[in-house]
């Protein structure tokens, strides 16, 4: 047992006295939230804060002290800083939510998480779907705390040659200028600890994130202790490497685990997001074993009642499946200290569809929890069909997975003038009701041009943005024409917008609307109505198909014949998602069906009022009114009639309404699909009501079968 919450950063200079709270501002992600937070970091050097890239821990190293003496006597600074100081403290101690029925300490494992770009330690929407569950959950003052991994390589840092090819290189976490404490021993020293039961031994160090009144710990295994090849487990994530990537998730599931206990950490729910962090509930059997005195079987009983498992894939190919040879390598001893034999522990990761393919980690997490969901209604019907056979031993014939459809957190993802707009009209307490329709409703107060003003300044800041990007790639190493065209510098705001964000996958169709280059082109050509395309997104560094479908699409955007209409951002993450979400006007999503699980990046931009234009796979089909955006294509894929219908519905429905102003240059008609596309999507997609549903369905339900259960053995332990 050590000290509870010893941590250090040494990142931070030595502050004047007066402004000593900007520091602990800095290192918990509460400003990223939090307009008033943000400001307050912009209003002390905006120059530094734009160069920072929005980091006020790299613009507190870099800004000069004489700058920081000024600050303590401008008189409109100070205040500002004590008004968001007031309402930080106020935030982070007010602990009072869910005063019945409330929910058990809840320990939530991921492999990544979406906070902030200067944490790389997401690649996608699995990162950010688990970086805003610990915002809401913070904002509910739900008792959670967050486990994954450091990833000091991060990443992959996406680099495009002239010839369009996706280059990786690593994207390193700054550590002096990141958002990450150290966790400290009794010593003084950073906390280090060895992964039980692993032979040859290995080594984490363990980092911390503050995310609010929520913390995140984070396994480092770069530690001196460690062989070189076992310092390398933790580098990258998702390592194409097979025996390390098992290895990988030994650690963070087992190791992971080991470090909750040391910080001596109580909680009563486990919620796996994905199969990766699966290991940790073998090591929470070992622990009521252990702990409780209980039997084996009763242990995976208690085990198995109070974890959730969420399961992000719509296909049995793509679950990490590691050979029974891999896993003994490791494990051999393992389930001896269990009480085990290597069949019975081999038997909770065998697919009966494919009982000699390995030890499956998404059939551990599905065997092994009682509370499993998708992450929509079609991904919840989608994930019973190809994982019936799990529960063919059920005598009710009931593949027993719900659904919990995914949401994101508002704060993060509004504009922050828009978010100042909702507070005029909903009122200043609109957030703590968010998930209620009703609320949304007083949207029809806020007039045409108010939103329409609003848009068209996203969409002016995300065209400088994508400029200014271009600009530095320039004057770092020069640009040919071509690419800087490619890249977006004849990008027009004036000009009807589609976006494609997302991670370039064959499955994804990021290359759809280019079936037919001499229909696009006509489309966006067009002298009276032109449109044009920004792509972003990047490609796994082992999909070689996917690199190709990027590679055409950048070679399409550097054909003079499309007049720099189409551009390729590169280096998707976090800041340019938001700007995207925000600047674009329609949001494009053509997987192939039933291939998207759920698909967050259409509701951040829905909520920003970007008109969602997207199959009817994922959360589409729970979202789509009619009036809120627009389908493409039928119930079933067919590349051919999908690009079709992308085009006719461009030509006939979206360009014309785009382009139907009025008097005063405003789209009357536009405007109102964008209204409807924020009153229906925000309620009904918010990680508020996500957290509710988690709540009502497995958080609530497991704590009061916990209670029951502390209740019974303290009578027994009483009579006994």
């Amino acid at each position: 047992m050590i000290d509870k919450d010893p941590s250090a950063n040494i990142a931070i200079p030595e502050l004047p006295e007066e402004l000593s709270g900007l520091s602990e501002l800095a290192l918990n992600l509460w400003w990223t939230w939090n307009p008033k937070g943000k400001n307050l970091f912009k209003l002390l050097n905006p120059y530094l804060w734009k160069e920072s890239e929005h980091n006020p821990i790299e613009m507190l190293r870099k800004i000069p002290k004489r700058e920081l003496q000024r600050a303590v006597k401008n008189k409109v600074f100070m205040q500002e800083y004590h008004y968001v100081q007031a309402i930080f403290q106020t935030y982070i101690k007010d602990k009072t939510v869910y005063s019945e029925e409330e929910p058990l300490p809840i320990a939530y494992f991921c492999a990544e998480f979406g906070l902030h770009h200067s944490v790389p330690i997401y690649s996608g929407g699995l990162g950010f779907l688990a970086g805003d569950i610990l915002k809401e959950s913070s904002d509910l003052g739900l008792p959670m705390v967050g486990v994954g991994f450091m990833y000091p390589e991060g990443y992959v840092r996406q680099v495009i040659g002239s010839d369009g090819w996706q280059n990786g290189t690593n994207e390193p976490i700054e550590r002096d200028v990141a958002p990450i404490e150290r966790v400290l021993d009794k010593k003084g020293d950073q906390l280090i600890l060895q992964v039980p039961f692993i032979d040859p031994p290995i080594y984490v160090s363990v980092w911390k994130i503050n995310v609010g009144r929520v913390t995140l710990y984070l396994l480092d295994t770069d530690v001196e202790k460690n062989d070189p090849w076992d310092r390398q487990i933790s580098s990258h994530l998702y390592t194409p490497d097979k025996n390390q990537r098992l290895r990988q998730q030994i650690v963070l599931g087992i190791g992971g685990y080991r470090v909750l206990e040391e910080l001596g950490i109580e909680y009563s729910i486990l919620h796996l997001n994905e199969g990766h962090p699966a290991f940790a509930l073998f090591e929470r059997v070992r622990s009521c074993i252990e702990d409780d005195g209980v039997s084996l079987d009763e242990a995976i009983e208690r085990v198995c009642k109070s974890s959730v498992f969420t399961t992000h894939t719509p296909l049995q190919a793509a679950t990490d499946v590691y050979s029974f040879d891999a896993v003994s390598k490791y494990f051999s001893d393992y389930w001896e200290n269990l009480g085990m034999d290597k069949e019975r522990f081999m038997s909770f990761g065998v697919n009966p569809d494919d009982p000699g393919a390995g030890f499956n980690m998404t059939v551990l997490g599905l065997k092994m929890c009682a509370y499993r969901n998708g992450v929509s209604k079609k991904h919840g019907e989608v994930t019973r069909e190809i994982w019936k056979n799990v529960f063919a031993e059920d005598k009710a014939n009931h593949v027993p997975i719900d659904y919990v459809t995914n949401g994101v957190h508002l704060p993060t993802w509004l504009g922050d003038e828009l978010f100042e707009t909702l507070d005029k009209t909903l009122g200043e307490g609109w957030l703590r009701v968010q998930q209620l329709p009703d609320v949304w409703e007083h949207i029809e107060k806020i007039d045409d041009e108010t939103i329409w003003n609003l848009h068209y300044s996203y969409k002016v800041r995300m065209m400088g943005f994508i400029r200014e990007l271009v600009r530095r790639k320039w004057s770092d190493e020069g640009v040919d024409p071509l690419v800087a065209m490619a890249e977006g510098v004849m990008l027009d705001p004036d000009v009807l917008t589609i976006g494609f964000a997302r991670r370039m996958t064959e499955y994804k169709r990021p290359d759809l609307i280019l079936h037919d280059l001499d229909r696009l082109e006509k489309i966006i050509n067009d002298f009276a109505q032109p449109v044009q395309i920004i792509f972003a997104g990047k490609a796994h560094p082992s999909d070689q198909p996917g690199k190709k479908i990027l590679q055409r699409i950048f070679k399409t955007a550097q054909d003079p014949r499309f007049r720099g209409r189409i551009a390729f951002v590169e280096d998707y993450g976090e800041n340019i998602a938001k700007y995207l979400v925000r600047g674009c006007d329609v949001w494009l999503n053509n997987p192939k069906i039933p291939m998207e699980a759920c698909g967050t990046s259409g509701m951040k931009a829905a909520v920003n009022g970007t008109l969602h234009f997207s199959a009817l796979d994922g959360w589409w089909p729970e979202g789509y009114n009619g009036k809120n955006g627009w389908v493409i294509g039928g119930e079933h894929s067919d590349d051919a009639a999908d690009a079709a219908s992308i085009y006719d519905t461009l030509e006939n429905e979206i360009v014309p309404l785009y382009y139907d102003v009025g008097e005063q240059g405003i789209p009357h008609g536009w405007v109102t699909m964008m209204r409807d596309s924020i009153k229906s999507v925000a309620p009904n997609f918010s990680a508020r009501r996500m957290m509710h549903e988690y709540l009502e369905k497995f958080y609530i339900p497991i704590s009061k079968t916990v209670l029951k259960q502390q209740q019974q053995t303290k009578i027994a332990g009483e009579k006994s």
